[in-house]
Parts: structure tokens; sequence; C-alpha cells
């Protein structure tokens, strides 16, 4: 059929609807209307339109065919969501329009739509006037085209079985796409096509990332399924290698040069990347001064480059268990823009005058010259504050001392404290983790913190106090909400049963007895359990240009200026910083939203990554442990199960209540616990338990336990 053919019958199908709303009818169309309209048979007629529903495109919205005639269904009946698939087949369509309710769609009625798609869906008028029930009738954009998977291969085609436990169907490949793959390697594989009325989509295979069970195989699959590139493009790393270390005189003169002012970095002992460094000088009117020196990544990775739509793309460094994957490809990462000791390095500085009391008399904004004197690592810098000696010791001490003051003033102000547990693998040389340890947070982490925090601050304070109301300048903020008092209450009633009470009567007062009720949980079993559940009651901080305040911390104004290296709303906030400081106008509002959505998005996916990651070391770890017994706290409950965390190793399984079998389990989500019908038995979160680790599975990264019962 004549595209041509086709599009004029949309136009007709739109002006005949057009007109039967203005008329307000309800009249079907039928085929003899659009004949006589293009002078066309009623067969060529039939045939068009009909390929036109078949898109679910007709005239712009759904038409459906009624004995040869076309009914129209309300306009108003329509909603553009996302879809949430089930275990089941089925799926919600998550509504734009927040006010709207989730719409449940049949498995039958996805026309292949897949987890996370945006779509557009009619939605089936129930009798008591509720709209919750409804089928896609067009997929405007798909979430992802790419899953890793496992490749099975027979004689005359090949399939993927995928890792993602949203994608109920398996990929099929045919034998010439599959770029070499074994059978049963993992693979990254691209949907190409889903023909109507295929049970299976087709694709292709992308990249072979080898063997089961291998490292980097298991480690590059994660970061493929949650859409991180394995590598930069040529291009980009030709951009980035052709970037000069060597520093010219004239940049260093438009600059404040720090070069013989004491400079020093604190990071992890295995940093490679430092983004940040401290410098620090006695004034000789008594005060201090102090410089938080930021690489200045915006002089090299300039806005439009391939090197900046590379790192826009990604938007933050991902942190998997064994191995960082930069935002930046590693010549400017961990080369030319890491504060190097003794080396000359460009920076985008916040420098602060403080006297005794931490008190700000004076700050400036601007480009900087340094030269790092000392390279510490946390371990280095705790020793030299534990015993008073060492390295720039008594800068070191002074640094310290005004920390505690800002630490201290910060939380009198309101700031919550959430200090959950950290675990850290020990990994031997093939990556597999030999050994499992708490990260401790001392004073020389929360030191490089408490300075890193005070130069977000005071930049976005600066940027947001410049111009107000109209003339307000466009900046990137990092926003974290005031909580929703529902789901703190729920919180506040859970954490009074372990003899801890949270006051919600206002904002500082949670803030008091939140903090209050993080020092008490400090050590105990039950700190990950509230801290984690503390965290979830709070809203999630985003980036955004439209609003500024961050609850969590107690600032009015808060921004992310401290890690260009690992974060592009960094790079964005240094940039917008430089123009104003040149005299430049507010900068296009929408374009750095719609930047700052993507970041926020990105940042989720990451965490995510991070989390497989950790989860994959778990079931590694514990591999080789079946049969043993171990004391856990149950960390979260659902309707199939309960999730364990065990207090020694902080590994988290499941114990799967079908497995249970001295009672039948129900999930009491309120009272977040499981109760037994019968026995009114109740294993709540928690709850002390001993677990015997039943089962292994690497490939979806699932630990099974098996409760030990008295």
């Amino acid at each position: 059929m004549a595209k041509k053919k086709s599009a004029n019958i949309k136009l007709v199908l739109n002006q005949l609807v057009s007109d039967i709303f203005e008329k307000n009818s309800n009249q079907p169309l039928n085929y003899k209307q659009v004949s006589a309209k293009l002078n066309l048979t009623d067969q060529e007629s039939r045939e068009t339109i009909l390929e036109i529903l078949k898109e679910g495109k007709g005239a712009g919205i759904y038409l459906e065919p009624e004995k040869g005639k076309f009914k129209l269904k309300e306009l108003q009946n329509f909603i553009i969501g996302r879809v949430d698939m089930t275990a089941d087949g089925s799926a919600y369509i998550i509504p734009e329009d927040e006010f709207e309710k989730d719409v449940f769609v049949a498995p039958r009625k996805l026309r292949n739509a897949l987890h996370g798609d945006t779509v557009k869906a009619y939605v089936f008028a129930k009798k008591d006037g509720r709209k919750n029930d409804g089928e896609i009738v067009e997929i405007i954009k798909r979430a992802k085209s790419d899953f890793t998977g496992v490749i099975k291969i027979s004689d005359r085609f090949a399939f993927v079985i995928a890792d993602d436990k949203k994608m109920l169907h398996d990929i099929f490949v045919p034998l010439g796409d599959i770029l070499g793959a074994k059978n049963g390697q993992r693979v990254l594989v691209s949907l190409t096509d889903w023909p109507e009325g295929a049970k299976n989509p087709i694709g292709t295979v992308k990249h072979v990332l080898g063997d089961q069970g291998e490292n980097n195989t298991e480690m590059n699959a994660i970061l493929a399924q949650y859409g991180f590139p394995l590598s930069f493009p040529p291009q980009v790393e030709k951009e980035a290698n052709a970037i000069p270390e060597e520093i010219p005189a004239e940049e260093i003169s438009k600059r404040r040069d720090f070069r013989s002012v004491l400079t020093f970095t604190i990071d992890p002992a295995d940093a490679k990347d430092f983004d940040d460094a401290i410098s620090y000088q006695k004034l000789p009117n008594g005060n201090h001064e102090i410089g938080v020196h930021i690489a200045d990544v915006s002089h090299y990775v300039l806005q439009g480059t391939d090197l900046d739509k590379e790192a826009y793309s990604r938007a933050t460094s991902v942190y998997l268990v064994d191995r960082v994957i930069p935002m930046l490809p590693e010549r400017l990462s961990n080369g030319v823009c890491s504060l190097r000791p003794h080396e000359d390095k460009l920076c985008f500085a916040a420098v602060f005058e403080l006297d005794e009391q931490a008190n700000i008399v004076s700050e400036w904004f601007g480009r900087t010259a340094i030269h790092s004197d000392r390279r510490f690592s946390y371990e280095e810098a705790q020793e030299v504050i534990e015993n008073k000696a060492g390295d720039y010791a008594t800068e070191i001490l002074k640094l310290n001392e005004l920390a505690y003051i800002l630490r201290d003033r910060k939380f009198k102000n309101g700031a919550i404290s959430f200090e959950s547990t950290e675990v850290k693998f020990k990994l031997d040389e093939s990556g597999k983790p030999i050994g499992v340890y708490v990260k401790e947070r001392k004073d020389a982490h929360k030191l490089i913190e408490d300075y890193m925090l005070l130069a977000n601050r005071k930049v976005a304070e600066f940027i947001a106090k410049k111009q107000k109301g109209e003339k307000k300048l466009t900046f990137v903020y990092r926003v974290h909400d005031s909580p929703n008092m529902e789901t703190l209450n729920t919180f506040a009633n859970f954490a009074s049963r372990f003899g801890y009470k949270v006051n919600t009567k206002s904002d500082k007062e949670i803030a008091k007895s939140l903090n209050s009720l993080m020092a008490d949980v400090e050590g105990k079993k039950e700190q990950n359990i509230l801290t984690s559940l503390a965290i979830r009651s709070m809203a999630k901080a985003i980036y955004t240009t439209k609003k500024t305040s961050h609850y969590g911390l107690a600032f009015e104004y808060y921004t992310h200026f401290t890690s260009p290296i690992r974060r592009y709303p960094d790079v964005m906030a240094h940039r917008l910083l430089q123009t104003y400081l040149d005299g430049g106008k507010s900068a296009d509002a929408e374009f750095y939203e719609v930047a700052s959505a993507h970041s926020s998005a990105m940042e989720k996916r990451a965490a995510e990554a991070e989390r497989a990651s950790i989860k994959y070391k778990q079931a590694e770890y514990l591999e080789n442990n079946i049969g043993e017994v171990y004391k856990g706290i149950i960390s979260g409950v659902t309707e199939w199960g309960m999730y364990v965390e065990i207090e020694e190793n902080k590994c988290e399984g499941m114990i799967r209540l079908r497995d249970i079998s001295d009672d039948f389990y129900v999930l009491d989500e309120k009272n977040y616990c499981i109760v037994g019908q019968r026995k009114k038995k109740k294993y709540q979160l928690g709850d002390e338990v001993m677990i015997r680790v039943k089962k292994v599975d690497l490939a979806k990264r699932q630990i099974d336990f098996s409760l030990m019962q008295d």
C-alpha cells in the first residue's frame, strides 16, 4: 500500500473525527465515508484503514473495527505513561499525569510493550466510573533495546535468556547474528524487530561478554545491563589524548596563584582520580585561609565537543566492587585533571577566611593554580590526627578543629546524620572475594566532607543571592525535599518497637530525634535496618534548576561543585559559575533542567549497578559456604519471603515463605512482619534469626537461606 494513500486517509480520519466531536455525535465512521472523500473503492478503503489501525495510530486516537464501521472511543480515555511489568506478564501503566490512577493491562493487551517503555493506552471505563483497566495502543518510546543475557545455540537458531527479570521474553537471534558467541556465554543483544503476532522479539549480538562466572564477564555484564558503555568511542579517546599536560604560563597568569601555599589531598588509599585539594595558611590577623580547590574539568572539557557529549551521556562514574568506570577517559580522570602531588594543576576554587570560631569573615570564588605538596590517604591523615604528629600536623589539626565546629553547627541547624555501615570485600588476584570488612568513617573522612559541604553550600548561596525573582540566575542545585509525613510516621512507629522515639512535630524536632536515634544505634545489630528505613522515609535528592533547599543537610542553598571528574552536574556548576563571575546573562533554564533530570536518572542507574556488583560478590563469597549456619537479622519482608542480613559478613539472602514448614505465613506490610496463620508466630523486621546457606545462584546474583527453627 502506498504511504501517500495511508497518510491521506489519516488526514480524512482526523477531519471526520473533528467533525464528529464538534457535533457531539456518537455516529460511527464507516468505510463509505472514507471512500467517498478519497475516491477509493470500499475494499481499498477497508484495507487501508485496517493497516492504519494495526499500528494503533488511526487519526491520532484509537479506533475500533465494529462490523465494517469504526467506532470512536472518547479522547479523554487515553493516557500516556510508563510500563511497569509484573512477574506474571501483566503490567501497570504509571501515568505521566501524577493525578491519574495506575492502569492495569493484561498480558494479551500489551502489544509487545516492555518494562519501562513509554506508551499510549486506552482506558476502559468501569461501571462504577473508575478507569483502571486498559490496553496499550501505541509504543511511543522504548526504555531500552539492549539486554544482557546467556545465549543458547541450536542447529537452526539461537536465543538469549535476558538477565533483566522484567524482560519476560527470550530474544530470538538468527545464527548469522551471534557474532561468534559460544553456547552458554554471556552476551549483549540488541532488539532489531518484533513482527506482529510473533511471541518473541528478534535481536542481534552486539558484544560477546565472555564465559559465565569469570569476574570480568560478570562485571561487564552488570555495566551493560544498566546501560553503561564498556569503552570510550575512538574519537573521544583521540580528543582526550590530544590535550597537553603542560600548562602555559599565560594560563596561570589569568588565575589566582596558590602554588606557594601549603596544599594537599586526602583520599582513599587506592584512589587514582584526585578531584579536590585543601590549601591552608594562617593569616597575619590570626585568621585562617582555607581553599577548597577542585579540578578544573571545564577548562579541558569544552561544551559541545565529543568529549563533553560522552561525559554528559554517562553523567557519572560508576563504582563497582572491583573497579571504577570513569565518566572521563583515563587521560583526564587519572592524568591531566587529577590533582596529583608535586605537579602544577588548574583548579576552580572556593576560598574562605575563617576566624577561630569557624565564622566566615570573607569568601572568594574563581580559578586557581595549585601545586599539591603531599598526597595523604585517609589512614595516613587519621594517624596524624590521632598521634598529633607527622607531616603538616599543625595545619591538619587546626583544619580538624575548625571542621568540628562547622559540623556541630550544621547539626544544631537541623542536619541529619545517617551513618550506615559500608561493606568492602577483600579480593584475590582474579577478583574473587576472600574476605569482608566494614569500612570505618573517622575524623579524616569527616574533615574533607565538612570542607566540601562548605564549598558546595557557599557556591550555591553566592549564585542564588546574586539576583532574585524573575531575574534569578539559572543554576544546577542539589535538592532534597522534606519527608512524606505518612511514611515518616510509619517509620517512627517501627523505631519505637526498639525503644527509640522520633518526634515528628517540626523539621528541627525530626532532625534532632533522628540524629539521637542514629547515635544510639551505632554498632548495634539494628543499625543497618533502622538507618536504611530512615533513609527510605526521606525524599530522594535530585538535581534541578527549580528549587534550592536541602532538607537532610539543613541548607537553604546547596549544589554539587566538588567532584567534576566523576559527576557531570559539577561540570555544569563550574561553567555556570564562571559565566556569572564574568558578568554573563542567565543561562537557558530549560536546557539545564533537562540535563539535571538526566543526571539524576543516571546517578540512580549507577547506584543500581553498584548494588548489583555487591550482590554478585556476596553470592560468590557464600558459594563455598553452602550448609553453613549463621546468625542474621531480618532486613526486609515481602509477600514471597523475608530477607536476612548475616551479622558477621553483611551478606544478604532470602528465606522463601514456602520453605518455612511449621505454618502458612503471610505478609503484614503495615507492621513490617510475616505472620503464621495458625500459630500467629511473627517474624519482624529487625528480629534475629539463625539461618543456613541453602543455595547460591551466581547468574541471578541470588542467595537462598533456610530458616533454622526452634
